[in-house]
């Protein structure tokens, strides 16, 4: 079985959560490779929902090895909470969770300096979650972060936590004019959530290894979106980290060697949230449309998440900087009461049409979408599960889309639960996984 890594291929929130869910079987490890819990993805398993923000998505399968990687921010709080919440649902923790002692930790002075950086930057506010991932991930990038290691040794930790806090507060009081930290304030909690952490932290490069020396088979999964790259991403509206295919390499300890396909995740239409460029973005009733049949909040936040058309320029340049092996198609049956849906196939800026992705802020912004117009189909696909059944207008829609942005589609999603997943035949993903096709419900 390959080792694949799971990226989106828009801005997030592409539905990467369900997919990993459907392929997990077929895999014996799970790695959750960079961000934070800023960023949620849900699983809907029957009639429940699963919301989860730090902790891979396998972890909802019996027998699957979970890994939180190095390239990870975790708040040891907030992913106390969430094990918490599993185990009272019935999930199994023991034995099937890891936590890498490179991960650094979101401490509690990386909130407030995230809010309070927002709340000073006017016109310039990215529109962070504000839990402090990207103030973590500076320190980490300043040689100050405090990794999940450090945590269980008590002395090392206090003197990093010392000239931590005596830096922080001084940006917090004289720069932000805002509350400040005591070493001993924070101390006495870390400590006890390195307690209760301590089972699960361990040398998560060298298990992978082992682990896949010994013939177990990888599933790398990505949070957020390529376009919130740190590197490739529409800068400075990005997130902290590296959200594409590289990433699962640096996050993880495992070298790209050993990585033999990427998946790309995309909706039919596309979202964002938060503030910066969104070329397709709509609004009026086609964006209400889409957010209401879509549920377009975010899972971590519920902010409503701003609504628009697919990208093929977006698209195609997540393809070309992933090395995309083939597309999944999510939420396809969103667009089912639309009487006309559109591909962006350039972007028309000073007079010319541009139909490669730009790196100019400037342009992101000024530039207009250049539409290729559909008929819609105006017929439920949800819940289809053979691609055959799906109206022949939706199927033109796909094979339009995987045209213009040069990369196969190999799985549609037609709606939130397992059950309600289309496998194109013959596609790349499977011939990844032979067995995929006879682990989801007959056609």
């Amino acid at each position: 079985m390959p080792n694949i890594v799971i990226v989106g291929a828009q801005w997030g929130d592409e539905g990467k959560g369900k997919v990993v869910d459907v392929i997990t079987p077929h895999f014996d490890v799970i790695v959750r490779y960079q961000g934070g819990n800023n960023a949620g993805h849900t699983v809907v398993v029957g009639r429940e929902k699963f919301v989860l923000q730090t902790i891979p998505s396998g972890i909802l399968h019996p027998g699957r090895r979970n890994i939180i990687g190095c390239g990870v921010v975790v708040n040891p709080a907030s992913l106390i909470d969430e094990m918490e919440s599993l185990v009272r649902r019935g999930v199994s923790l023991d034995g099937n969770l890891y936590i890498s002692k490179n991960a650094h930790v979101v401490m509690p002075y990386h909130p407030a300096l995230d809010r309070a950086s927002e709340s000073k930057a006017g016109k310039h506010r990215i529109g962070t979650t504000g839990k402090g991932v990207g103030p973590a991930y500076a320190d980490k990038t300043a040689r100050v972060g405090i990794r999940m290691a450090d945590l269980l040794d008590e002395r090392l930790f206090r003197e990093k936590l010392e000239y931590n806090v005596r830096q922080k507060n001084r940006l917090l009081r004289e720069i932000y004019d805002a509350e400040s930290f005591t070493v001993e304030g924070i101390l006495g909690p870390y400590l006890r959530y390195a307690g209760w952490l301590a089972p699960y932290i361990t040398d998560t490069a060298l298990l992978l290894h082992n682990w896949m020396e010994a013939g177990s088979s990888v599933l790398f999964e990505g949070a957020q979106g390529t376009m919130l790259d740190i590197d490739h991403g529409t800068y400075p509206f990005i997130t902290s980290s590296s959200t594409t295919a590289g990433g699962a390499c640096t996050g993880s300890g495992v070298p790209p060697t050993k990585i033999d396909g990427v998946v790309g995740i995309s909706k039919a239409y596309c979202t964002r949230v938060g503030g910066g460029p969104f070329p397709t973005e709509l609004g009026g009733e086609i964006a209400d449309l889409l957010r209401t049949r879509g549920n377009e909040f975010g899972s971590v936040t519920g902010r409503p998440r701003r609504c628009g058309w697919v990208d093929a320029i977006g698209l195609r340049y997540a393809a070309r900087i992933n090395g995309l092996d083939t597309l999944a198609i999510t939420k396809l049956d969103v667009l089912d009461a639309c009487d006309t849906v559109k591909i962006c196939v350039g972007y028309n800026y000073n007079d010319e049409v541009l139909t490669d992705f730009p790196e100019e802020e400037r342009i992101w912004h000024e530039a207009e979408p250049v539409y290729e117009e559909i008929s819609g189909w105006k017929t439920s696909t949800a819940g289809l599960r053979d691609y055959e059944d799906l109206p022949t207008k939706a199927r033109e829609y796909l094979a339009r889309l995987s045209e213009l942005c040069g990369v196969g589609i190999s799985l549609v999603s037609t709606g939130p639960v397992r059950d309600e997943t289309i496998l194109v035949n013959d596609s790349t993903l499977a011939r990844w996984i032979p067995g995929l096709r006879s682990s989801l419900p007959p056609h």
